[in-house]
C-alpha cells in the first residue's frame, strides 16, 4: 500500500514510517520540510494522490490555547478533504487519552476538536489515542518549574515509550478501519508527580518535585483516573525503568 505519513519527519513520524517501509509498503513521509503544508495546503494534494492509508501524527509549533485549536481545525480539515478526493480508504489519527474529558486544557480540547471532524468526515477512520511519552517527561517538569521547584499535581498517568506509541499506530494503519478509537497506554500506573519525580532522579536533575493536587497540567485539574487509558486498552510492553536503563 502507500501510506502517507502526515508529521512524516518528527519523532512518532519517522518511526511510523521506519516500521511501515520495513514492512513491505510504500511509506511516504510528509511536512513542511518535505515541501507538504497542512495548515497552507501547499502540497497536500499532491502528497495524498495515489495513497491508500493516511497517517496524521502532525502537532502544532504552538501550544497557547488559539493556535493549537486554529492548527488542528485547519489541519484536519485540509487533510480530510484532499483524502476524501484522493479517495482514501483509511484515515488514522494519533491523539491524547482524556481528549474530550478535560476541556480545561487548550491542548486537549483542540484534539477533542479534531477527533470530530474525522469522525464526522464520512471516511474510514481509526483515532489512536496515546498516553503521555516518557520522552516528554522533562518538558513536563519544566513547564512545572517556578523557582527551580516542580509543583505537580498526583494525577493518575500511564507514560509510554514513544517507540511502542509508533509501533501501535503503524499496526492501526495495517489493519481495518475501526471507525472508533483505540487507547494505548504504558504497562504501569503512577502519580503524575511520581513519574517525574522518578525521571529527574534517574537524570541528576536536582529539582525537588513538590506534590500539589490542586496543580494545573497545562491548564487543567487532573483526577486519580484523567490521563489513565480505559478499560480494553491496548498495554505497551516497555516499562519506565526499562527505558531509563537504555538512557
Amino acid at each position: 500500500m502507500k501510506i502517507v505519513v502526515i508529521g512524516g519527519t518528527g519523532l512518532i513520524g519517522s518511526n511510523v514510517v521506519n516500521r511501515l517501509g520495513e514492512s513491505g509498503h510504500q511509506a511516504v513521509p510528509a511536512s513542511p520540510s518535505k515541501g507538504v503544508d497542512t495548515v497552507t495546503g501547499v502540497g497536500v494534494k499532491e502528497a495524498l494522490r495515489g495513497a491508500d492509508v493516511v497517517v496524521d501524527v502532525s502537532n502544532s509549533p504552538s501550544f497557547a490555547d488559539d493556535d493549537v485549536m486554529a492548527f488542528f481545525r485547519i489541519s484536519t480539515a485540509n487533510l480530510l478533504g484532499a483524502a476524501q478526493s484522493a479517495g482514501v480508504g483509511h484515515y488514522v489519527a494519533l491523539s491524547v487519552v482524556g481528549s474530550g474529558d478535560l476541556p480545561e486544557s487548550g491542548y486537549l480540547k483542540a484534539k477533542a476538536a479534531q477527533e470530530e471532524l474525522i469522525r464526522s468526515s464520512g471516511l474510514p477512520y481509526t483515532i489512536v489515542r496515546a498516553t503521555q511519552f516518557f520522552e516528554f517527561a522533562g518538558g513536563i517538569a519544566d513547564s512545572a518549574t517556578v523557582d527551580g521547584v516542580v509543583r505537580l499535581s498526583d494525577g493518575g498517568v500511564q507514560p509510554m515509550a514513544a517507540d511502542d506509541v509508533a509501533a501501535a499506530t503503524a499496526r492501526a494503519a495495517l489493519d481495518s478501519p475501526r471507525n472508533g478509537a483505540l487507547e494505548v497506554g504504558g504497562p504501569e500506573k503512577f502519580g503524575l508527580d511520581q513519574w517525574i519525580r522518578t525521571v529527574l532522579t534517574a537524570r541528576s536533575d536536582p529539582r525537588e518535585v513538590v506534590t500539589d493536587p490542586q496543580a494545573r497540567y497545562f491548564g487543567t485539574l487532573l483526577g486519580p483516573d484523567s490521563l489513565v487509558p480505559g478499560p480494553g486498552a491496548e498495554l505497551a510492553p516497555t516499562r519506565l525503568a526499562d527505558w531509563l536503563a537504555r538512557r
